[in-house]
């Protein structure tokens, strides 16, 4: 709550459009953050889908935002609560990719 906060607080450009998304985003993502830690900590379901929700509409009026005034986006990152893939994942992806290269060789013999 306290980064929203800090984050709002803007001094006025003179270009409302601007200062709207100045403010506007920092707001948006003080509720993807709260959603964020429903996901993480919460166990009622129903508050749970609607963090899901939250999280993708919030990501979207961002983007929206930045968009309307030429501004650049942040790189995709993924959220802080899904895991990276693991070595396992990697070991399914290098295996299947061994076994289109095996069977392109074949082909190509």
């Amino acid at each position: 709550m306290t980064a929203m906060m800090n984050g709002m607080t803007v001094h006025p450009t003179g270009d409302v459009d601007q200062d709207f998304v100045a403010m506007m985003v920092p707001h948006h993502q003080g509720a993807i953050d709260m959603a964020q830690a429903e996901l993480r900590h919460g166990h009622d379901e129903r508050l749970r889908r609607i963090a899901q929700e939250i999280i993708v509409e919030q990501q979207q009026e961002i983007v929206a935002m930045r968009l309307a005034l030429g501004q650049p986006l942040p790189a995709p990152e993924p959220a802080p609560d899904q895991l990276m893939p693991g070595p396992s994942s990697t070991t399914r992806t290098t295996r299947a990719h061994d076994h289109t290269n095996m069977n392109m060789s074949k082909d190509t013999q």
